[in-house]
């Protein structure tokens, strides 16, 4: 699932009469980039949330994405409803398997593979209701969201590190919640107090692009990346 239903209020005039993961990076939209790399996992099927100009999301995509990616979508409506509201939302869209949840405001080289470790995804999270993926806290969020110790996630302690909006998660972990606007931290803090989620520390490129700025570092990234010469040998 992609959750790209969000205002975008932080990109100011960017955002003001399109939706924030049609932006362009590096000459496509934001989403674009996270639809490519859910196809190259494997995936074939992807949920988007709609909200704020969800009509112009849709019609920017249509049904496939790169690699005939099937393309469904969850209509929230004129007001989004946060993060786990728009899962809880999408549940009935996104079956009973655990499934990958990507957040269309990040950018990052994350191959998403290694949520599920190279195990059948379906039995991949064992007892788990889910799987994080962690960076190194950036400027804008020095104080970490999650403690990670022993490959195992914690709401207090130490090392503290950032939630890369990247997870593997079972429709378990949204039980008993009503449709509504709701946020996702505690819903994983409750998982976290029940020794029932892990995390993972990614140490490759990532960046929350969701400021006019961050997209740009984002943009710089990327332009010098595909110029570089090969390296030699």
């Amino acid at each position: 699932m992609l959750l790209a239903a969000g205002r975008g209020r932080r990109m100011g005039a960017l955002t003001r009469h399109r939706p924030k993961p049609l932006l362009p990076l590096a000459g496509e939209p934001l989403i674009v980039h996270h639809l490519r790399a859910l196809a190259a996992a494997g995936v074939t099927r992807v949920v988007i949330n709609l909200s704020w100009h969800g009509d112009r999301l849709r019609a920017a995509l249509g049904d496939r994405g790169p690699g005939g990616t099937a393309l469904v979508y969850s209509d929230e409506g004129p007001e989004p409803l946060e993060t786990a509201g728009g899962i809880v939302r999408a549940l009935p869209l996104l079956g009973d398997a655990p499934f990958v949840l990507v957040n269309a405001d990040v950018a990052t080289d994350h191959p998403l593979t290694p949520l599920w470790r190279g195990a059948d995804v379906r039995t991949a999270l064992g007892g788990d209701l889910g799987r994080l993926v962690m960076v190194d806290n950036p400027r804008h969020n020095p104080d970490g969201d999650f403690a990670l110790v022993d490959g195992r996630l914690r709401s207090a302690g130490a090392p503290r590190l950032t939630y890369a909006g990247i997870a593997l998660l079972a429709p378990a972990l949204f039980a008993g919640l009503t449709d509504g606007r709701r946020a996702l931290a505690p819903v994983y803090r409750r998982a976290m107090d029940a020794d029932r989620l892990s995390g993972q520390h990614w140490r490759g490129w990532w960046t929350d692009a969701g400021t006019p700025a961050r997209l740009a570092a984002a943009e710089r990234h990327l332009r010098a990346r595909d110029t570089a010469p090969p390296a030699a040998g």
